[in-house]
């Protein structure tokens, strides 16, 4: 595969359009029509965002050297891309900055279209792509919460403002859904990277606090994802089809049990973290399928 195309990453962009179509099921569910002109804007933009994150995590993880010192997994440490051909540095910092330029457009676009306050979402979505790799990794809670409050309060919530012209508390509390397992995907993918990352100077979860620390940390945002899912259903009267969603919503608990196992070796073990991307990748999206089925 080509440097470029590596370094972006591709299997992790699948996560996007899964947050997107949280968003249209949400639009959809309240009522209200979902434009295909304005959904490819937001898709565009959106990806844009996404490639932007990784390939400056890419370009940035090359240059502090820690690129060569993680032990790759199909789930951490980098794609290798830079490692291999160095040369191709500054084509990804290229596509980096071209990428955060799209998304911009978009945004601005929006602000125009649409109100001022589009920028609540946007300007915190710019100041995370480019803070992440560097100031955001070196504060612990910082870091546990920046991938959720990226993807879903920013990405998920402004993508159905954008749709709906709105965010109700019923839609907030529900975004709380992927908020804690996005946070949850990076927090394990973290774990099999703790020395090479201490040796860069960061200070993610898991090296302030330990493995058994963040897998309690874990175990306890998919309880509230749980609680959020059964809260819908009980008292806000969404359909009771929703709890179906409780089924992948457990791979992550087999996830968890299986990294507590194995965790000095959890890179030769990487189904553990592979049904973590399952659950956080099944769970919204069978939700939303959930909820637009009951219309």
């Amino acid at each position: 595969m080509f440097p470029s195309i590596a370094a972006l990453r591709l299997p992790f962009l699948i996560l996007t359009p899964v947050c997107l179509f949280f968003a249209v099921a949400l639009t959809l569910y309240e009522g209200y029509p979902v434009h295909f002109s304005t959904l490819a804007l937001i898709v565009v933009g959106a990806l844009s965002a996404h490639i932007s994150v990784n390939t400056f995590n890419e370009y940035y993880d090359f240059k502090s050297g820690l690129d060569f010192k993680t032990i790759k997994t199909p789930f951490s440490g980098g794609s290798g891309a830079l490692p291999a051909h160095p040369e191709s540095a500054p084509k990804i910092l290229l596509v980096a900055i071209v990428s955060l330029l799209i998304t911009i457009s978009i945004g601005i676009y929006f602000v125009i279209a649409i109100g001022w306050e589009i920028i609540l979402f946007g300007l915190p979505g710019v100041l995370i792509i480019l803070t992440y790799t560097g100031p955001i990794n070196k504060h612990p809670f910082l870091c546990l919460i920046a991938p959720g409050i990226g993807f879903a309060f920013l990405m998920t919530a402004a993508s159905h403002f954008i749709l709906s012209g709105h965010n109700s508390a019923l839609d907030w509390l529900l975004i709380l859904l992927p908020f804690f397992l996005i946070n949850n995907l990076l927090l394990l993918n973290q774990i099999p990277d703790i020395d090479a990352d201490k040796q860069v100077g960061r200070q993610h979860f898991p090296i302030k606090f330990g493995i058994d620390k963040s897998l309690q940390l874990y175990l306890l945002q998919l309880i509230f994802a749980a609680i959020i899912i059964i809260v819908v259903v009980k008292v806000h009267a969404l359909p009771s089809s929703i709890l179906y969603t409780l089924a992948p919503l457990s791979l992550g608990f087999v996830a968890a049990a299986g990294i507590y196992k194995y965790q000095q070796t959890l890179n030769q073990h990487a189904v553990f973290l592979a049904l973590n991307v399952m659950t956080v990748l099944l769970t919204p999206l069978s939700f939303s399928l959930l909820l637009i089925s009951s219309r």
